[in-house]
């Protein structure tokens, strides 16, 4: 069953315009189908703030499980907002508050931007624990993103992430580890993720800590493990819900702050990601730039639109699965009112039986 805008958040609108199926409240309100409420905690920066949020519930509202979608945009006080955004937030987000007093089903963790040398010093690393321990009682699963990962990790196992020799930045190519696992069922056993981030959580580490890595690449890392539990938490490296062209955004960004003489180098290519077609547009315009800023003649923009015809999207359909998989069992194991975490009989040690 599709989202439920059941609030006044844009990107409902944004969604439906884009060809994705969303009902009204009034609608949901004949439907006599089991809701499922998801907390979403944003913690991105301003500028990819609402393009997040777009990415994550288009993946919800993918799901085809037998259930209505309720999604809570939430924030952490205290990061740097501008006030626009601010007023953004202040409008259409919800509470911590609020969906601590009405209940979760299930809760999705985005990445964030740092500024600190490390994760203990950024302003979200105390509000994230607190929520980390409230889910932990409340909530059937948690789904962690990127950042958030590596900051879950380590409060709540000590797991330092490491800095990488350079950016893993690109397109990898995976495999599913545990093929019997049930957030993997009917899962292609090779297929790729996105990354984009210069430190990493090693897969002896999360194995020496109990997890279970599910999806492996050699030359990406892990994109996904799982808690001792088999489902409490569930951490992502990669990145399932980026848009075709979100790589391509983050390039241009870069190619910017050269540009600007925010870095000296010019930005490499992305593993794995320009077709033929689109490296010849990015090595042309880089031989451009290199010749305006040489003999000072104009630079014309980023060739942005004539690059994204020549790149695929090859991850979508996998992370749809995964999600769609992981609600699924949100479903099964969730308690209708939502008081307690999971079902009587369940073993909370083991909801899934993945161990026995």
């Amino acid at each position: 069953m599709p989202l439920v805008a059941h609030m006044p958040l844009p990107t409902f609108d944004h969604l439906r315009e884009r060809g994705q199926e969303i009902l009204t409240l009034g609608h949901a309100a004949q439907q006599d189908i089991r809701e499922l409420h998801i907390g979403l905690l944003n913690m991105m920066p301003d500028a990819a703030l609402k393009v997040t949020e777009q990415q994550f519930m288009r993946l919800v509202g993918s799901s085809n499980q037998i259930a209505q979608f309720f999604v809570y945009p939430f924030s952490i006080p205290g990061l740097p907002r501008s006030p626009e955004t601010q007023a953004y937030i202040d409008q259409y987000y919800t509470s911590l508050e609020q969906l601590q007093h009405d209940g979760l089903d299930a809760l999705i963790i985005t990445g964030a931007n740092v500024a600190n040398p490390t994760l203990d010093q950024e302003p979200f690393w105390k509000p994230l624990q607190e929520i980390i321990n409230w889910a932990a009682e409340n909530v059937t699963s948690v789904l962690s993103s990127c950042l958030a990962t590596h900051a879950i990790v380590q409060a709540l196992h000590s797991i330092e992430r490491r800095r990488l020799p350079k950016k893993r930045w690109g397109v990898y190519t995976h495999r599913v580890t545990q093929p019997d696992h049930p957030l993997l069922l009917d899962i292609n056993t090779r297929f790729d993720v996105p990354h984009s981030r210069h430190n990493d959580v090693s897969r002896a580490q999360l194995e020496a800590a109990g997890f279970n890595v599910l999806v492996y690449s050699e030359e990406g890392g892990v994109h996904m493990a799982v808690s001792s539990d088999q489902f409490r938490i569930v951490y992502l490296q990669g990145h399932p819900e980026y848009d075709r062209n979100s790589l391509l955004k983050e390039y241009k960004r870069e190619v910017l702050r050269f540009l600007n003489g925010e870095r000296e180098d010019y930005p490499p290519h992305l593993d794995n990601y320009f077709s033929p077609e689109a490296a010849t547009i990015v090595d042309e315009y880089q031989k451009i730039v290199e010749t305006g800023l040489r003999h000072g003649t104009p630079i014309p923009p980023f060739p942005e639109k004539q690059i994204l015809p020549h790149l695929d999207n090859t991850w979508r359909d996998t992370g749809k699965s995964i999600v769609n998989n992981w609600l699924g069992l949100v479903y099964q194991l969730t308690n209708v009112d939502r008081k307690i975490p999971f079902v009587p009989g369940i073993d909370p040690n083991d909801p899934l039986g993945f161990n026995k």
